[in-house]
């Protein structure tokens, strides 16, 4: 098997497991949950549906920059603002103001005039600030 086949395969390992673990914790949640709740709440699965259909906010951060105000009132059609990073860096993946993963800008095969982003790295489940 090639390296970016062993990379990609990596890849969709790690997205598998933080799923695994996000079921894992909806699970504990509802076992944790006291009896007096238990009695009046929907059965398990339909709270996991719940949850799932619960809509959340991607982002795709391409980079950023900071400017005075006199250099943002510059700006006019046609300017360029340099950003934080470079041709080929990852960029962030971000749920709801959280870095989730990292991943590189791509062209959908199905359809040339979009842009997609391949995950390159998924973060650990460890909470972040």
């Amino acid at each position: 098997m090639t390296q970016p086949a062993l990379d990609e395969n990596a890849s969709q390992e790690q997205l598998n497991r933080a799923i695994e673990e996000l079921r894992g914790a909806l699970h504990e949640e509802e076992q944790q949950r006291p009896a007096s709740q238990s009695a009046s709440a929907m059965p398990s699965g339909a709270n996991s549906s719940l949850i799932m259909d619960i809509p959340v906010e991607v982002q795709i951060v391409l980079g950023s920059t900071e400017m005075a105000v006199s250099d943002l009132m510059g700006l006019q059609k046609g300017s360029t603002v340099a950003l934080n990073r470079r041709v080929g860096e990852p960029v962030d993946v971000m749920v709801n103001g959280r870095r989730i993963a990292r991943g590189e800008i791509t062209v959908l095969d199905n359809d040339p005039s979009r842009f997609g982003i391949k995950l390159t790295e998924i973060s650990t489940g460890s909470k972040q600030a």
